[in-house]
């Protein structure tokens, strides 16, 4: 989650790639927050490792743009 900008659900898939490769079609979904401000992004991937989901949770929650990662 994080502000609401035209570009933030893009940041946030292409930090996802870096980490996971493709994302296949329909795997990413996005909803505006009630007052418009934020944005939640949720992206669907099957992990290989732990340690690829670390290295992504560090990647996201350490962005500025990012607010909350799940």
């Amino acid at each position: 989650m994080g502000k609401s900008s035209p570009d933030f659900d893009r940041l946030v898939v292409e930090i996802i790639r870096r980490h996971c490769g493709d994302i296949t079609e329909g795997a990413v979904s996005s909803r505006t927050s009630k007052g418009g401000n934020y944005l939640s992004v949720t992206v669907n991937i099957q992990a290989q490792s732990r340690e690829q989901l670390d290295n992504l949770y560090q990647e996201l929650s350490g962005h500025e743009q990012v607010t909350m990662v799940l």
